[in-house]
């Protein structure tokens, strides 16, 4: 069975339409594998817990050392701690203390769930090719002009080959909007992006991590 073969328009920063591309066949296919990507971007959002939340048992809280009154004879119950749970200022019955909650899954699963959102925005038409994106200054205008001129005016993942300082200074005020080399693209972002954007070059460098 013959895969299928994407071509996309290639635009320049003004909006205009310079050229083509076709996709590699071996790596946008079409084919969108949602186990994997629920498995990867499960994994992330795990990763990402700091896990610091923390109690104090009743041998952590300070204070209590000595017994609040005689065992018998005071028609009380018998209490041998003033920080007993059960009482205010007590230590906590199984509360939660510091923990890692990351854990890692197979490459290829990773390998696959990232070619799978690459597809899904594909499949979506979410996913601009655009030639180069390059600035002379720092300024947040500059970017949001750009963007106005490729009409991505919702969540965007911008993918480069090389980071522009410029590029990143000025997009950083941006609010849903993230930028990010092609190499270090992950599943999660892909998928919480409204529309991805892509260098011509970063497609190269996308390809040669899934190939």
């Amino acid at each position: 069975m013959d895969k299928q073969e994407f071509t996309l328009p290639i635009y320049n920063t003004e909006g205009s339409q310079i050229d083509k591309i076709t996709l590699d066949a071996k790596v946008f296919d079409g084919q969108v594998n949602k186990d994997a990507v629920y498995q990867t971007v499960l994994m992330h959002r795990a990763n990402q817990r700091k896990g610091l939340a923390s109690t104090k048992t009743r041998g952590e809280v300070s204070g209590g050392g000595k017994k609040p009154w005689k065992q018998k004879g005071t028609g009380r119950a018998r209490v041998g701690s003033i920080r007993s749970p059960l009482w205010r200022h007590g230590g906590v019955i199984f509360g939660p203390h510091p923990r890692d909650f990351s854990y890692t899954i197979p490459d290829k699963i990773k390998k696959l769930a990232l070619k799978s959102s690459l597809n899904a925005k594909l499949l979506e038409n979410n996913f601009l090719v655009v030639d180069e994106i390059k600035l002379n200054n720092h300024k947040t205008k500059e970017v949001i002009k750009i963007l106005g001129n490729l009409k991505v005016k919702s969540q965007a993942l911008l993918l480069l080959e090389k980071m522009d300082n410029n590029l990143k200074l000025a997009s950083r005020n941006i609010p849903l909007f993230k930028l990010d080399l092609a190499k270090n693209a992950n599943v999660y972002d892909v998928m919480n992006s409204r529309k991805l954007v892509v260098t011509r070059h970063a497609i190269s460098d996308l390809v040669k991590r899934l190939k």
